[in-house]
């Protein structure tokens, strides 16, 4: 079976895998059913989009550009449903091997991953030499793209604490099914109008498990593009014989809470090497070390950190502002934090792995003790109102003749 015949497979959220399907040298053996929180919105059967036809799909508007600029992220609408999804489309031709390989992994493993808080992918097919992949539609985006358009100096503590916690469950969920994401960041934490939150951004993912053996280690050190280093463990950076483990998650979810919480994109400007001197030398870091902060007078306008799949900045903008006298769009001027947040930060950044907590113990950690007492509606009452999004009629998509152009300094990342 040939590289592409693997991307054509369709996947449903309710579909169950028959363990005589299952391979011996797979992860899949290993994989963990957890039950979803039953204030949890889930996506029922029926509105699951698992047509392989591209004249079912209508694409609206072009939303981000990631993967090297070889992926395109639109929406569109399902017309023979009239349901809303987002559309990646990525040029095969154009993968070097290694590219290849991380979506083939992406798309088998989120083949298989069943949770509530892991983007799930509807239906993947290809077009010629394109892949497709459907997936349901985020109406808010990612949580970058909320702190550009809304929250430019940073969240509550409130928000941030609704955005990590559903984060870090799909985060255990990976690291009890022996898969380290290795790309944690705020652009890959996306939020449905429902209120949500999922990961996404698996095409980073590693599994632990080779041929049927679970190891504690390890010692694959990709060509990670400069835009994810920021968020990278001392010990990934540092690429030496001791490895790495899902440890190294923990490190990315702190550096995230702190780009939340600032509205900024720590060690952002640095280069590598300064970068990992400044990781290693000295204690952990805080939301108010600025030191660890571009010094950019326009912050999060220039940031370079990137945007996944979701609802853009060029339908939100469009469809709603940010007021003054909106109080569930201020961040408080004080720019204090709360004991459980900053020790919160302080664990996950631990230079030595092995003092991070788990993300499963993670979130039992004071800092979310809350959630068990907040409602589904919680984190829907801390953003901005529902984006109402008008669409016209477009043309069927037809096959580009030509490449896409080479933007460096897109604002998007898949």
């Amino acid at each position: 079976m040939s590289l592409l015949d693997c991307f054509c497979t369709s996947r449903t959220q309710v579909e169950s895998l028959r363990p005589e399907k299952q391979s011996e040298t797979n992860i899949h053996q290993y994989l963990v059913d957890e039950p979803a929180f039953s204030r949890l919105p889930t996506t029922r059967a029926k509105d699951v989009i698992c047509s392989t036809n591209v004249s079912h799909y209508e694409l609206q508007v072009e939303i981000g550009r990631g993967f090297d600029n070889l992926t395109t992220v639109h929406l569109a609408r399902h017309t023979p449903t009239g349901t809303l999804v987002t559309i990646k489309i990525t040029n095969l031709e154009n993968c070097t091997d290694e590219r290849l390989k991380a979506l083939q992994k992406a798309v088998i493993l989120s083949h298989f991953f069943r949770h509530p808080n892991i983007t799930t992918y509807w239906t993947v097919f290809t077009v010629g030499s394109w892949l497709w992949v459907i997936s349901p539609f985020m109406a808010y985006g990612s949580a970058s793209q909320l702190l550009k358009t809304y929250f430019p100096e940073g969240m509550s503590e409130t928000l941030i604490r609704n955005i990590l916690f559903g984060a870090v469950r799909g985060l255990s969920y990976l690291h009890q099914n022996g898969c380290i994401h290795r790309s944690i960041k705020a652009s890959h934490i996306l939020i449905s109008g429902d209120g949500l939150v999922t990961l996404s951004g698996l095409s980073h993912l590693h599994s632990l498990v080779k041929h049927g053996q679970r190891h504690r280690a390890v010692y694959d050190f990709p060509q990670f593009s400069t835009s994810v280093q920021p968020w990278l463990s001392p010990e990934l950076l540092r690429q030496d014989l001791h490895g790495y483990n899902v440890k190294s998650d923990i490190y990315s979810v702190g550096i995230t809470a702190c780009e939340l919480a600032s509205g900024q994109v720590p060690f952002q400007d640095m280069h590598r090497t300064q970068m990992l001197l400044q990781k290693l030398k000295g204690p952990p870091y805080s939301p108010l070390d600025v030191s660890i902060f571009p010094q950019s007078e326009s912050r999060m306008k220039n940031s370079r950190s990137g945007v996944d799949s979701g609802i853009g900045e060029s339908v939100l903008v469009s469809s709603g502002t940010r007021t003054g006298n909106s109080d569930r769009l201020q961040t408080p001027s004080s720019k204090t934090f709360s004991p459980a947040f900053l020790s919160l930060v302080q664990l996950c950044l631990q230079q030595d792995p092995e003092k991070r907590p788990s993300a499963s113990s993670l979130l039992s950690h004071v800092f979310f003790k809350q959630m068990k007492e907040e409602s589904q509606d919680s984190i829907l009452s801390l953003l901005p109102p529902k984006p109402s999004v008008a669409l016209s009629p477009v043309s069927p998509w037809t096959e580009p003749e030509c490449d896409f152009p080479d933007e460096k300094d897109s604002n998007w990342e898949f």
